[in-house]
């Protein structure tokens, strides 16, 4: 066996063969991001134009002359975090288990990131917030947002965000406009196989990003990257993922999560996307890919498997192993669909995981009028208000806050630590 086992060794003569690739002046695939990183001022000022567009007073100005109403609500959320009004993680403990919590010691160390998909309006955000004051609740220290880029830019969702996880102390995805469900510059869709957003629910492999995409995708990237501070988005498709790997590896600090869309459903996928992740690793050790969210389908066995190649490579601090614990209700997966007991019981055997709420309650969804649905993700603001389902998508909103507490307390009942919005409940 062990003689077998040696034929896996890698040459000398294969890596030389990579490394001559990607050093070759003459290669598109290499130039073709070089110029797209020349367009915006090259790395250095790339990355100083982030750094820049993210500080709250930046956000101030520019929210001035978009919607100055969302300036007062961000005062307003600061105020309230600093005068402490959200209930503390020790307070939360006690809450939960009583004066049980004085003979309990808790490992920080397999803090399990309370996460929220998504957030697509941040009147939902302040909503959230001021019904956690009130209750005595957890904001997720994590959120996922999949609303249009333009339409967001336009009415200052975008920038209202950006400002609001700071404050908060989350972090926070964008998911770009560049994808195979979008028309191209003729108005035509770009992807012969997608017919529409409901042609790829339950398909976890990939949306897609034909032909040209991916660098169209890069050049988003950056734009935002330059112009908001967004530094984390979702990745959706195996060329932008190498492309999102080489752009780190050139200089520019850009971050990114790997879609459940992608479908990585095993190990051995997972060791696929690892790999590459480890070949465009930077001298540090770390890696744009801050986030790995596998398949809906995955067990317990595939989560460790998974951390098992990930702490191997160097990246247990780097790269978080996003894990679904509810579904939205309606358009994804068969429900019932909850995940809970499963994390509760890999909580203290694998590091740097999150828990990702989609939907509500399975007890609260069933009941509503209205229950979540991944479908409405893609549609417009304008939509929303022709079909009247504003207040519902505020509801199913508050029902996936209302699953990331359930979350927390089942965590914290078997003494396991979780993070929520750093700056206002971890002090």
């Amino acid at each position: 066996m062990d003689n077998i086992r040696e034929k896996l060794s890698i040459s000398q003569e294969n890596l030389d063969a990579i490394q001559k690739f990607f050093l070759d002046e003459n290669n598109p695939f290499v130039n073709d991001i070089l110029n797209i990183i020349d367009k915006y001022g090259g790395t250095d000022e790339i990355n100083s134009k982030c750094e820049e567009a993210r500080q709250l007073e930046t956000i101030y100005k520019k929210l001035e002359t978009v919607n100055p109403d969302y300036i007062d609500e961000l005062e307003w959320l600061i105020k309230q975090r600093e005068n402490e009004a959200f209930i503390s993680v020790n307070e939360y403990r006690r809450k939960i288990l009583g004066n049980a919590v004085d003979r309990m010691s808790f490992d920080e160390s397999y803090a399990v990131t309370l996460e929220l998909s998504a957030c697509q309006y941040f009147p939902f955000l302040i909503k959230g917030a001021k019904k956690a004051i009130i209750n005595q609740e957890l904001l997720p220290g994590r959120i996922i947002r999949v609303r249009n880029m333009k339409e967001q830019e336009k009415d200052g969702d975008l920038l209202a965000m950006c400002g609001a996880v700071d404050i908060i102390g989350a972090s926070c995805v964008e998911t770009l406009d560049t994808k195979g469900t979008m028309p191209g510059p003729d108005g035509l869709p770009v992807n012969v196989h997608l017919g529409g957003p409901a042609t790829i629910t339950g398909y976890f492999g990939g949306i897609g990003m034909p032909n040209e995409l991916c660098l169209r995708w890069i050049d988003e990237v950056l734009y935002y990257y330059t112009t908001y501070g967004v530094k984390q988005v979702l990745n959706i498709n195996l060329g932008t993922i190498i492309l999102g790997y080489m752009l780190y590896k050139l200089g520019v600090d850009n971050e990114f999560k790997i879609s459940v869309f992608v479908g990585n459903d095993n190990p051995y996928s997972v060791l696929w996307t690892l790999l590459a992740a480890k070949l465009f690793a930077r001298d540090d050790g770390t890696s744009p890919l801050i986030g790995f969210n596998l398949s809906n389908a995955v067990n317990n066995d595939t989560i460790e498997k998974s951390s098992h190649i990930r702490n191997h490579l160097g990246f247990e601090n780097v790269v978080r192993l996003e894990h679904h614990i509810i579904e939205t209700w309606k358009d994804i997966v068969r429900q019932p669909y909850d995940r809970t007991s499963e994390l509760v019981e890999i909580a203290d055997k694998v590091k740097n995981i999150s828990a990702k709420h989609e939907g509500g309650p399975i007890e609260i969804e069933e009941t509503r009028e209205y229950p979540s649905s991944i479908l409405d993700y893609f549609k417009t603001k304008e939509q929303i208000s022709e079909e009247g389902i504003w207040d519902h998508l505020l509801q199913n909103y508050l029902d996936r806050q209302q699953a990331v507490n359930n979350t927390a307390k089942a965590l914290t009942e078997k003494g396991h630590t979780f993070i929520a919005a750093r700056n206002l409940h971890h002090r």
